[in-house]
């Protein structure tokens, strides 16, 4: 079964099995390894993507799922975005594995809610785990990127 699909700007076509998980596609199909395997689940947000502009997870989203939408990834995430500035200004990453993740989910978020508080924050990244525990510095890079506090 042959799908198109669009990942970072660039229209694509796969003809593989659709029930084969986005992530791996991403990963192995087109060298973009950004989004991380990490629980296979869907539960810690390591592979979290943006599909049509929603954050997702792509280890549990089939590519029959992805089919006709738009893919972004951390790759395609413009390296000016102000969560990326805001990541590398705190100085968020401690090991650094859930990070992409926890980007996709903040760029989403202010995406949709530019000047978020703490319930927002913490609401749209519950989802992203970070076995270091940079979790206060995580939110002040969203607030900084959002321009609600430095």
């Amino acid at each position: 079964m042959q799908l198109t699909l669009t990942v970072n700007g660039t229209a694509r076509t796969f003809d593989g099995d659709p029930a084969m998980p986005l992530l791996w596609y991403l990963r192995d199909g087109l060298a973009l390894t950004g989004a991380k395997f990490g629980c296979g689940t869907g539960v810690c947000g390591a592979c979290t993507v943006h599909i049509d502009g929603s954050p997702a997870r792509a280890c549990t989203t089939p590519m029959k799922s992805a089919a006709g939408k738009t893919v972004v990834t951390i790759e395609g995430l413009d390296a000016a975005h102000p969560v990326k500035q805001a990541w590398q200004e705190i100085n968020v990453p401690q090991c650094g594995y859930c990070q992409t993740g926890q980007i996709m989910s903040a760029a989403a978020l202010l995406a949709s809610t530019p000047k978020p508080d703490d319930e927002d924050i913490d609401a749209a990244l519950r989802g992203n785990i970070c076995r270091c525990g940079t979790y206060q510095r995580i939110r002040d890079a969203v607030k900084k990127a959002a321009g609600v506090t430095a």
